[in-house]
């Protein structure tokens, strides 16, 4: 999902529907900054946001995706395909370009797709239409929610109560980039490449640790105790549904400097650099957890070069990685049913001590340092 601030759907209020603004959010820090750094590198692997109803989850992801500018694609292809990135287009693209054939190029807006909680395999994969297939000779395929996602954003509320062979589903094509529907011996593919957002409520139902190790962050939000805070919530969404225009105008100018602020820490992500040092040490803080694998030492670096970028850039720092480092380890931590310790904490403290830095001296404060207070 490559960005440009080209022809900006922000400063087109009336053009479309009106979705409260990122920028008028107000806490949830460590939420709203998992996902722009997902934004910024894909790659890093989607965000798991969990917490307690009513915290403002899918409106703030639904915001992102309203704040994101258009992106080029293939007019006439069903997948989202990329103009001249052979990564991000489908197989009939790339024969069409092999065969020197011009291609309409559209922009259209990143698309925000949501999975329901009742789909079936063959909508969110999409199906083969055997008869078809057979009687005309022709790879007749219906195309599913993945292909409707591709270069964006795939958004699961209350991931936790999905059935698992369709979280099963959607890690390994996040993974791979690819989605694959095999049918009869007919096989057809096309790129699934989107930033894979789950939310849900930890009291509804947990994931299993091996597919919640799948998704790069996980951001837990809580509701916000402070009252003066809780006030100036409800009347920024007072005054959104009021006049949604007049406020979506209030904040256009700093919506329209964040987008191009992502566009260019895209630009500045293939300069970033992460210091050898960093780099082990980053890897000593993960051994001391005892992470299984390697996901959470390149999630970890992945993310601080994002973190980097979106700051403008190209080294990074220490403060990088503290900021980042609960969200890419705390759900890959074993879990111990009779363990109080929050497993934010314990990350924090063993950073700390790798890093060389003062370890925090509660838990309160060890969260503060994590990603911002909420």
């Amino acid at each position: 999902m490559t960005l440009t601030a080209q022809a900006s759907p922000v400063s087109n209020l009336t053009a479309r529907r009106a979705v409260f603004p990122f920028t008028a959010i107000v806490g949830q820090e460590e939420m709203k900054l998992a996902l722009l750094l997902n934004v910024i590198d894909p790659k890093i692997g989607g965000v798991m946001i969990m917490g307690d109803r009513g915290t403002g989850k899918s409106t703030t992801i639904r915001a992102l995706a309203d704040l994101l500018p258009e992106i080029e694609v293939v007019a006439d292809d069903p997948f989202n395909s990329h103009p001249s990135d052979p990564d991000l287009m489908s197989d009939a693209v790339r024969e069409r370009l092999g065969r020197e054939e011009n291609v309409p190029v559209a922009n259209r807006k990143v698309q925000m797709v949501d999975l329901p909680l009742g789909a079936t395999e063959d909508r969110v994969c999409g199906t083969i239409d055997i008869e078809k297939a057979l009687s005309e000779g022709v790879k007749a395929f219906e195309p599913g929610l993945l292909a409707k996602a591709n270069r964006g954003i795939l958004y699961v509320d209350e991931v936790n109560l999905l059935d698992d062979h369709l979280v099963d589903v959607l890690l390994d094509s996040a993974a791979s980039g690819w989605n694959t529907v095999e049918r009869e011996g007919i096989s057809i593919r096309h790129p699934a490449r989107f930033v894979l957002v789950g939310s849900g409520n930890p009291e509804e139902g947990e994931l299993r640790p091996q597919l919640l190790d799948r998704f790069g962050m996980h951001a837990e939000i809580r509701t916000v105790k402070d009252p003066t805070l809780r006030v100036q919530i409800v009347e920024e969404r007072s005054g959104f549904d009021q006049n949604p225009q007049e406020f979506l105008e209030k904040h256009r100018h700093e919506q329209e400097a964040l987008q191009q602020r992502l566009a260019d820490a895209q630009e500045l992500l293939k300069s970033v650099q992460i210091d050898y040092d960093f780099r082990v040490q980053i890897s000593q803080v993960c051994s001391e957890l005892d992470v299984d694998g390697l996901r959470g030492d390149l999630v970890t670096n992945r993310a601080a070069k994002a973190l980097a970028a979106f700051e403008g850039r190209t080294e990074v720092t220490v403060d990088d990685i503290r900021q980042v480092v609960t969200l890419c380890l705390r759900h890959r931590l074993r879990k111990d049913p009779l363990e109080s310790i929050d497993s934010g904490y314990k990350v924090q403290k063993v950073f700390c001590r790798v890093f060389g830095l003062a370890e925090p001296a509660d838990e309160k404060v060890a969260q503060a340092n994590g990603a911002g207070k909420r």
